[in-house]
């Protein structure tokens, strides 16, 4: 039986089956027409990606075909640069996808000796292999795995260098279909968010924060779209003031409060499908009796958000580092008058991902390493900040408005994924 193609923007999420057609075409075309330039980009014309069953290096999923779901034994990566594209061939007991067959135990020879004949054959300048320092997601060959490499490539061993750059490259670099996708993907989270704050989740008076985040992870779970971090929901209200943590002033209300009239409900929620990662926070208010909007004040420090996020996707420009955006983020919004901290990062394969780091909900100077990293064109980024605001209906107590939004930069600028909040979500008090 022929399968038609399967088109990832019809619906989330696609049966599994069909994921991973989508999966293997997507990575074939990745190998095609993504890899080459970022061998080019990072100096590499091999690079070597090492992985033990349970032991993966964290880029190995991201080559494998769909169903494998881990590596087999001790899987060997090949990719080697030159006129023609990209050859890639898997040093592996078991075929691996797409990739070229290498090596057969029957014929005698080790996988290491034939690792070292590949190397030979390609006489490669610069051989790339996954250490890195500053991106634990670029660090995935094992101290063991780098020993038994640089013993078998002998005198090749000098030319082994980080793949830092590669490997980041290849991780945080979306195709067109990829980003397509995560507009279904980040507005199937907000219809689920937009459940989770309604009355058919919540009894205000009964139900506690902590039950609506155990409903958003049991219902992701059953969307089979599976959370990659436990969600979230925390509440703000009226007489009780921000606590300060590591620097951060933060909400005080306990996760196991029940939710009440005049409650600002937060949370924080991601999802996976497609090999694929979203992170988005929204934000509700439960209304009092005789109430059918919520207090001005909250609405405008969610368009004090609304500004701060505009002040920093105009710093997010190709070629500046994170550490870059971060400061003239947040330069901007002193110059506006708004009090806010950044904390954006990539996301795609991985929730947190590989690429520049936009700070750190507890580093607001800059991050030394990831936020180094330059912004490149092509890649999705976790918009993600906080503004304080002091709230006239709370006697001018402060609120921190946290929001985050899915968004892509691109030659056409920067796009959100199905939009982004820009009123708060009413949760009727019964």
């Amino acid at each position: 039986m022929t399968l038609a193609a399967p088109d990832p923007t019809r619906a989330v999420p696609l049966p599994l089956r069909e994921q991973a057609a989508v999966r293997d075409r997507w990575l074939t075309q990745r190998l095609l027409d993504v890899l080459p330039a970022l061998m080019d980009r990072a100096g590499i014309d091999l690079w070597l990606v090492v992985g033990r069953e349970y032991n993966e290096d964290p880029v190995l999923p991201t080559l494998l075909p769909a169903t494998w779901l881990s590596a087999r034994r001790r899987t060997i990566l090949a990719l080697h640069r030159s006129d023609d594209g990209v050859t890639a061939a898997a040093v592996s007991r078991y075929p691996v996808g797409q990739f070229l067959p290498a090596w057969s135990p029957e014929e005698g020879a080790s996988q290491w000796a034939e690792v070292r004949r590949i190397v030979e054959q390609a006489a490669p300048k610069r051989i790339g292999v996954d250490v890195s320092e500053s991106f634990a997601l670029a660090d995935g060959l094992s101290h063991t795995e780098h020993r038994l490499l640089t013993e078998a490539l002998g005198p090749w061993a000098e030319r082994v260098v980080s793949a830092e750059d590669l490997a980041v490259g290849w991780l945080e670099t979306r195709l067109p279909e990829e980003i397509e996708a995560l507009h279904g993907l980040n507005r199937l989270v907000h219809e689920v968010i937009d459940e989770a704050f309604s009355p058919a989740v919540i009894d205000v008076g009964t139900t506690t924060a902590l039950d609506v985040a155990w409903w958003l992870r049991q219902r992701l779970h059953d969307l089979g779209v599976e959370p990659w971090f436990q969600p979230s929901v925390g509440v703000q209200r009226a007489g009780v003031p921000l606590t300060v943590e590591r620097g951060a002033r933060l909400p005080a209300v306990g996760y196991a409060a029940v939710i009440e009239p005049g409650d600002l409900v937060h949370c924080d929620v991601g999802l996976s499908s497609l090999g694929l990662r979203t992170d988005t926070q929204r934000n509700a208010y439960v209304l009092r009796p005789g109430e059918d909007d919520a207090p001005a004040g909250l609405r405008e420090a969610l368009r004090t958000a609304n500004r701060m996020q505009d002040l920093t996707t105009a710093e997010l420009t190709v070629g500046r580092t994170g550490n870059e955006v971060l400061a003239a983020a947040r330069a901007a919004a002193a110059a506006a008058g708004i009090d806010a901290d950044v904390y954006s990062h990539p996301v795609g394969f991985h929730g947190h991902g590989a690429g520049p780091a936009v700070g750190q909900w507890d580093e607001q100077g800059a991050v030394p390493g990831a936020g180094d990293y330059p912004v490149h064109q092509d890649t999705v980024y976790a918009l993600e900040l906080a503004v304080h605001c002091p709230v006239p209906e709370w006697d001018g107590q402060c609120v921190r408005m946290a929001v985050e939004e899915g968004i892509a930069l691109t030659t056409g600028g920067i796009e959100y994924f199905d939009g982004r909040q820009t009123e708060l979500i009413l949760i009727p008090a019964g």
